[in-house]
Formats: C-alpha cells, structure tokens, sequence
C-alpha cells in the first residue's frame, strides 16, 4: 500500500501542479498583454486611406481624462449615413484600409480612431479607458464635425464590438453593426482555456451580451461560419438578445478576412441594412 501512497507519488504531482499553478498566473497577472495587441505586427501608420484614393482628415480626440487619441475621417459626398468605427485588439486604424475602402465604396462616411496605447494615440489600454475612447469619439463626430447622431451607425469588430455595443447603450444612433464579436471576455476565455477557472480569474469583462440589454436602435449581427478565433455561436447569443428590429447576417472566411472573402454577400448586407435598419428582415 505504501508504494502507491500519496507520500510516493507527490514527487511526481509537483511538476504539473507548479506549472498548473504558473499558468494560473500567467492568465490574472497578464491578461493585458492576452487581450491588447496594439504591436502587432506594429504600432507603425504604414500606410493612409490617399494610397486608395479615399480622402480623409488626420484628428486629434481628447479623452474626458486627456489623453490624447489619434484618429481619421472619411467623408463621401451626400453620404448614405456615417459609421463610427471600433476596431478589434491587434493593429491600428492604417490595417482597416480595406474596410474603409468597403465603406468608401457604399458611400458612407467613416471615423475611425484608436485606442489609447494603439497607433499614434497615447496613454495603455484597459477596458474603463477604451470606453472613455469611445465616448470622446462620439463626441467629436457630434460635436466637432457636427454629425447628426441620428445618421450615425455604430460600427465594431471583434473587440471592438463589445466597445460599440457599450457606446449603442448611451447613445441615439441609428443603428448598431457587431461583426465577429464575443459575448464577452470571460466567455470567449473559457472556450480557450477550459481547464482554467477563467471566469473567475477575468479581470475584463467587455460584456457585449449585457451592453445588448439596454440597446434600443437597429441590430445586425454578422459573423464568419469559419471563424476560427470567436466561434458562431457567440454571434448567435448576441442576436438572440439583441431586441428588434435585428438582423443576421452569416458569411464565410476566416476571423480577419471574412469580410473580403465573402465581399459580395457582405456588401449587399450592409447595404440593405444602412439603408433601411427598421426594416432589414432577418437573413
């Protein structure tokens, strides 16, 4: 019996415990460097919406803290609407040339900035400060370029969608686009880490599904079957709670391409939605 005591066999429990134990840290002490990628591949603006003929204007957005936020705007002539745009966790504003050039094309006027510690803006990113983000963004585009709300979408991808869900909750716009985005950190966490008690170790909460319950404007909701970082089934959680008027809208390719790869089909769904978000039938 001895030879099989727990005496015995601790030596042998020691080594994938301690490393148990470090990863336990690694996930509560690190988990800004898991969620912001502001680095990758560079905090560099390697290029500028004029490379693809679009004309825009270089902005300085001052956060209700001070930090000081870089920023572009688009305009189109006689735009359909314009769309306040949240960009995900890796990269800044200059790797969305292709989305901005997609809007471009459906002649809406864009305003894209990042966040704090991202690109050119100042200051470290954490989840209370990209809200402060957010609501200087919607300020400025009110307020210092006298955008009617009533003509503005909310626009975020991945990370960015828990960032627009949140600003939809405090705000008149006319609508709210959430593509590839989670239901929340602790949620998408838990599908990555499942050994891992990661829903109590969370620190960021970006809960897109509780932003939802107040959001009282127009809903589309798309999201890649193929997506292989935010599965499907979160966009599916997040349409369920959205109220209506909502609209779903299924492409394929992967997380950061799959609105490239389904261009067509993704075109004809923003189109139908800025153009008519009240009446935009479930897909």
């Amino acid at each position: 019996m001895s030879r099989f005591s727990l005496e015995s066999l601790w030596p042998y429990l020691l080594i994938p415990l301690a490393a148990y134990l470090c990863m336990l840290a690694v996930l509560y002490f690190y988990q800004s460097r898991l969620l912001y990628y502001p680095n990758l591949p560079s905090r560099q603006i390697f290029a500028f919406p004029d490379s693809m003929g679009m004309t825009y204007q270089s902005l300085e957005i001052v956060a209700s803290d001070g930090v000081k936020l870089h920023g572009w705007f688009l305009p189109v002539e006689n735009p359909r609407a314009t769309v306040l745009f949240f960009h995900g966790n890796a990269g800044n504003i200059s790797h969305r040339l292709d989305s901005l050039k997609l809007f471009n094309d459906l002649r809406l006027s864009v305003l894209i900035f990042d966040y704090r510690g991202y690109g050119l803006s100042e200051g470290k990113p954490d989840e209370a400060g990209t809200y402060l983000d957010a609501a200087a963004a919607w300020r400025y585009l009110t307020g210092n370029l006298a955008v009617p709300s009533r003509q503005i979408v909310l626009f975020g991808r991945s990370l960015g969608g828990a960032i627009a869900a949140w600003m939809a909750a405090r705000s008149d716009a006319i609508g709210l686009i959430l593509e590839s985005a989670f239901t929340s950190v602790p949620d998408l966490a838990a599908g990555i880490y499942p050994l891992f008690p990661v829903r109590s170790l969370s620190r960021y909460r970006y809960d897109t599904l509780r932003h939802l319950q107040s959001v009282k404007m127009p809903v589309l909701v798309i999201h890649s079957r193929d997506d292989e970082v935010i599965p499907i089934a979160h966009a599916r959680r997040l349409y369920a709670r959205a109220a209506e008027p909502k609209r779903f809208l299924e492409i394929g390719g992967g997380h950061n391409d799959g609105f490239l790869q389904s261009r067509s089909r993704y075109m004809q769904g923003l189109r139908q939605f800025i153009e008519s978000p009240a009446a935009a039938p479930e897909d």
